[in-house]
């Protein structure tokens, strides 16, 4: 059976979508001389990378930014048929005392931010950290996590996935598919 895909959102509402969180994260930090933002690999730093250059650009603060893979602190990790292969973590800062915000593509079941979260503690203790997801699946959540801030709420059942498409992965335009 071929999947059959529904586009969910693509431009310009992406960018409306973009612009408000980053209105959001400035209302609720300010001054982000505090505040460090970390993308979650592979696809949450795409989305990471633009929401920091917006945040740049209204700002005109020097927000850091840094990539985070969680690939060996999952759960299912050892209960795969097939190896993860793990992502590039590149966090050149460290985040003792700061704020953090985690930023993801899709928040699912939530094992992948738990997992992110163990990540985070090589790099230091946060005094706090908050997660903003591009796409929050409604009813798929298999531990207690909440994003702090929500692009868009997607309800789905578990036969379906969110696919994000960004033009930085070579796609032509941005894309949120739900796929059945």
């Amino acid at each position: 059976m071929i999947p059959q895909k529904r586009l969910v959102l693509s431009s310009p509402l992406l960018e409306i979508m973009i612009s408000r969180l980053c209105q959001q994260l400035i209302e609720n930090h300010q001054d982000f001389s505090n505040t460090v933002v970390m993308g979650l690999q592979p696809r949450g730093i795409h989305f990471a990378e633009r929401i920091v250059k917006e945040l740049r650009e209204i700002t005109g603060q020097n927000i850091l930014l840094g990539h985070l893979d969680a690939t060996f602190y999952r759960d299912d990790f050892r209960r795969r048929e097939t190896p993860l292969v793990p992502n590039k973590t590149n966090v050149p800062f460290i985040i003792e005392g700061k704020k953090v915000i985690l930023i993801d593509d899709v928040l699912a079941s939530g094992r992948m931010v738990r997992a992110a979260l163990d990540a985070m503690t090589a790099f230091g203790r946060p005094k706090v950290v908050e997660l903003l997801v591009l796409i929050d699946r409604r009813y798929n959540r298999e531990l207690p996590i909440d994003p702090d801030y929500v692009g868009m709420q997607v309800s789905t059942v578990e036969s379906q996935r969110v696919q994000v498409e960004w033009k930085e992965q070579g796609f032509e335009a941005d894309h949120i598919w739900l796929v059945d």
